[in-house]
C-alpha cells in the first residue's frame, strides 16, 4: 500500500481510538490503539509501515524524550537521581543478564546471547501507557516520577545492551572491555553533546532575535526541529547516544525558558500548541505501529508445529512475571538501602504495596517492539538468525502482558489512595467550571442592553451549550431533568402552535400571493418542530441556526436590487414578528400563573429571535463582531474574579485554579485573534 495512504489510515485510526476511549475510559487508549493496529492489518492485508530502528528513534523517540526532558520537574529529577539512575542502568543490566539466563533455561532453543538480546530489549520501560492509566486513577507522584525519569535514560541503555547481544549472536564475538568502554562513551559523550548542542541552538535563536528575526512561526519551527538536529549530529557524526543527548538538551531548554518565557510569550504559546499536536500524533501512532506488527510476529511462530498456543502463552506469562519480579526485588532492595543509609527525611521505608506499584508501572512498549524488529534475518555465516520469529512474538506478547497487568492491577492497588501533601479543593474541576459558566450567563444577562441584545442572546445560548456539554450523564438522565425537559417541550410546542395559527391567518390575506413566503414559513416550522422533538438545545440545532443566520447576513448584500423580493421579505418579517409577539404574550401569561422558571427559559429564545428580526442587516454586520468581542472580554474579567474568589474561599486548589484560568485564556485568545499573512 502507498506510504501516504498508510499514514492517512493511521491518522484516521488514531482519531477513532480517541473517540472509543471517550466511551470506554476504563480501557487505556494505548490498548485500543494496539487493537486498531491489528484490525488494520486484518482489513488491509497489504498495509505495512517498515521503519529502521535508527529512523524510528529519530522520528519518534527523539522528539518525545526531548519534550519529556523539557517538562520533567528538575527538582524531582535531582532528588530522585539515585533511584532513576539505578533503574535506568543497573536494573537494565540486571534484567539483561538474569533475564537472558532465565529465557535460555526456559526455552533451550533460544541461544544464550539471543536470550540476552531479548531480555535487553525488554528492559526499557514506556511511561506513555502508564500516563493514560494515571489519568483515571491515583498513582503516587513518587512512583510516576520514577518511571518517567528512568524512561528518559533506559531507552539508551537497553538499546546499547541489545545491540551488543545481537552483534554477539551474529558474529560470535563479544568483548566485555569493549562493551563497557563503548557503553560509557555513549552515555558520557551523549550528555556532553546534549549540553553543548542545546546551548548552541539557544544561542542561535537568541542571535536571530537580536538581528530582528522575531517571527514567532519561524522561531517555533526552529524550536521543533531542535531534537532532530541534535539527535542526527550526536548519533551519525559522533556515534554517541542521541537519546541521552536530546533528554539533556530538553532539560537545558527548560532552564533557559524559565528566564525568557515572559519575553517571548507569543512564541512560547505557539510552540507549546504545536508540540501538543505532535505529541498526540506520535504517542498514538507508535502504539498503532505496535498493533500492525503483532500479526506478522505471530505468523512465523505458528508455522512451527512443535509449539502450541498454550506453550507460547506460558512462555509470555513466564517472561512477563520474571521481569516484573526482578523489578520488584530491585525496587525493594534499593528503597531499603536508601532508607537505611540516607539521612533525608523524605526517604521512607519501602512497603509491599508501594514496591508492587513501582513494579507494575514498568510497562514495556514501542522501543521494545521496534528494537526487536531490527534483528537481522541471517548470521555472518549465512545461517538463519536462531528463532527470530519466536523472539519477536515473545517480545510482542510480553508488551501486551505488562500493559494488561498494569491496566487490571494498578486500579485495584490504588483504591483508597490519597495524594500526600497535595491540597485538594472542596469541589472538583467540572463543578467549578459549571459554576463559572453559570456566573457567565448571569453576567451576560446583566450586561444585556437594547444595542447588544442580539449578540448577548447568542452568547447566552453558546454558554448554555457549553454548560450542557460538561454536565455528567447521570445528571442529564435524572428523573428531575427528564420531567423538566418534558415540561419545556410542552411549552415550546404550545408557543409554536400559536405562531403557526397566527401565520396561517395572515397568509390567507391577498397581499401574500408569493408562494415562496408560504413555503419558507412551512419549512421553518417543520425544522423547529423537529428540533423541539429531538432537543432544542442540541449541538446540531445550534450549529444549524448559526449557519442560517450567517447565510442570511451574507445574502443581505445582494438583495438591494430586487425590489419585489425586498417587499416580500419585509412582509414576511412583519408576520413573523407578530407571530413571535403572540407567542411571547402566551409565555408572559404562563409566567404570571406560576411557571416563571420554565417560561423564562423559552422567553429568552423568543427575545433572541425578535431582536434578530428587528435589527437591520447592515447595522448588524457593522456592530456584531465589536459587541461580541466587548461582551466576551467582560465575561473573561468576571470569570477571573470568580476563579480567584473560589480559590480564596478554599473551594478549589491552586492546580484547579490554573486549569480554569487556562480554560478562560483559550477563549480569550480566540476572541482577540486576528488573521494576518
Amino acid at each position: 500500500m502507498d506510504i501516504l495512504m498508510t499514514i492517512l489510515l493511521l491518522l484516521v485510526a488514531l482519531l477513532i481510538s480517541n473517540v472509543i476511549s471517550h466511551y470506554t475510559p476504563f480501557i487505556p487508549t494505548a490498548l485500543i490503539q494496539i487493537a486498531l493496529g491489528v484490525l488494520l492489518v486484518l482489513f488491509f492485508e497489504d498495509i505495512s509501515f517498515d521503519i529502521d530502528t535508527e529512523w524510528f528513534l529519530l522520528l519518534f523517540i527523539a522528539p518525545l524524550l526531548y519534550n519529556d526532558g523539557r517538562h520533567f520537574p528538575r527538582e524531582e529529577l535531582w532528588r530522585m537521581r539515585g533511584p532513576i539512575l539505578g533503574n535506568a542502568i543497573i536494573l537494565v543490566l540486571l534484567t539483561t543478564v538474569l533475564g537472558g539466563y532465565f529465557i535460555h533455561w526456559m526455552i533451550a532453543a533460544i541461544p544464550l546471547y539471543a536470550a540476552f538480546a531479548l531480555a535487553a530489549i525488554l528492559s526499557p520501560t514506556d511511561p506513555v501507557a502508564v500516563n493514560g492509566i494515571a489519568k483515571r486513577i491515583h498513582i503516587p507522584d513518587k512512583v510516576l516520577n520514577l518511571v518517567r525519569g528512568e524512561s528518559l535514560i533506559n531507552d539508551a541503555s537497553g538499546l546499547v545492551a541489545f545491540n551488543y547481544a545481537v552483534a554477539a549472536v551474529v558474529t560470535g564475538y563479544f568483548s566485555i572491555q569493549e562493551a563497557v568502554f563503548d557503553f560509557s562513551y555513549k552515555f558520557v559523550m551523549g550528555g556532553v553533546l546534549g549540553i553543548v548542542l542545546g546551548l548552541l541552538v539557544i544561542w542561535i535563536r537568541h542571535l536571530l532575535r537580536k538581528q530582528g528575526i522575531n517571527d514567532v512561526t519561524f522561531q517555533s519551527l526552529l524550536h521543533i526541529m531542535t531534537p532532530f538536529f541534535i539527535f542526527i549530529v550526536t548519533e551519525e557524526l559522533l556515534h554517541a547516544s542521541g537519546v541521552i543527548s536530546v533528554v539533556v538538551a530538553g532539560i537545558i531548554h527548560s532552564l533557559v525558558r524559565e528566564r525568557t518565557e515572559t519575553l517571548v510569550a507569543e512564541e512560547q504559546m505557539l510552540a507549546e500548541n504545536i508540540w501538543t499536536i505532535i505529541l498526540f500524533v506520535l504517542n498514538g501512532i507508535v502504539f498503532l505501529l505496535l498493533g500492525l506488527n503483532i500479526p506478522s510476529s505471530m505468523s512465523g511462530v505458528l508455522e512451527n508445529p512443535d509449539i502450541g498456543y498454550l506453550l507460547l502463552f506460558s512462555y509470555v506469562i513466564g517472561i512477563g512475571v520474571f521481569i516484573f519480579g526482578v523489578r520488584f526485588i530491585w525496587s525493594y532492595l534499593f528503597a531499603s538501602f536508601e532508607a537505611r543509609f540516607t539521612k533525608s527525611d523524605q526517604v521512607e521505608k519501602p512497603s509491599f504495596k508501594q514496591t508492587l506499584l513501582t513494579s507494575l508501572t514498568g510497562v514495556r512498549g514501542t522501543v521494545t517492539m521496534v528494537g526487536v524488529l531490527s534483528i537481522p534475518y541471517a548470521l555472518e555465516s549465512g545461517e538463519d538468525f536462531p528463532n527470530r520469529s519466536l523472539i519477536i512474538f515473545l517480545a510482542a506478547g510480553t508488551i501486551l502482558f505488562t500493559l494488561l497487568a498494569a491496566t487490571i492491577l494498578l486500579p485495584l492497588l490504588s483504591r483508597g489512595e490519597t495524594v500526600e501533601g497535595q491540597v485538594v479543593g472542596k469541589i472538583d474541576t467540572e463543578e467549578a467550571r459549571k459554576r463559572l459558566l453559570l456566573a457567565s450567563i448571569k453576567k451576560l444577562k446583566a450586561e444585556t442592553t437594547e444595542e447588544n441584545e442580539t449578540v448577548a442572546y447568542e452568547l447566552i445560548e453558546e454558554y448554555k451549550l457549553r454548560l450542557k456539554q460538561i454536565l455528567p450523564e447521570e445528571e442529564l438522565r435524572s428523573d428531575e431533568n427528564k420531567q423538566r425537559r418534558k415540561q419545556l417541550k410542552k411549552i415550546r410546542m404550545k408557543a409554536l402552535s400559536i405562531e403557526k395559527s397566527h401565520v396561517e391567518m395572515r397568509l390567507k390575506e391577498k397581499r401574500f400571493g408569493d408562494e415562496k413566503i408560504r413555503k419558507a414559513f412551512a419549512k421553518s416550522f417543520r425544522r423547529r418542530e423537529a428540533a423541539i422533538e429531538k432537543n432544542v438545545h442540541s449541538l446540531n440545532v445550534y450549529i444549524q441556526s448559526k449557519l442560517i443566520r450567517a447565510w442570511r447576513r451574507f445574502k443581505g448584500e445582494y438583495l438591494k436590487d430586487d425590489e419585489t423580493r425586498l417587499v416580500n421579505i419585509q412582509l414576511g418579517k412583519e408576520v413573523q414578528l407578530e407571530a413571535l409577539e403572540k407567542a411571547m404574550d402566551y409565555l408572559q401569561r404562563l409566567s404570571n400563573e406560576g411557571e416563571k422558571q420554565m417560561a423564562s427559559s423559552v422567553m429568552h429564545d423568543y427575545r433572541r429571535m425578535i431582536k434578530g428580526l428587528e435589527t437591520p442587516e447592515s447595522h448588524f454586520n457593522e456592530q456584531y463582531e465589536i459587541q461580541k468581542e466587548e461582551l466576551r472580554l467582560i465575561i473573561m474579567d468576571m470569570g477571573r474574579s470568580k476563579i480567584y474568589k473560589m480559590y480564596e474561599d478554599g473551594e478549589i486548589s491552586r492546580e484547579q485554579a490554573k486549569e480554569l484560568r487556562r480554560y478562560l485564556n483559550h477563549i480569550e485568545s480566540i476572541t482577540l485573534y486576528e488573521y494576518s499573512e
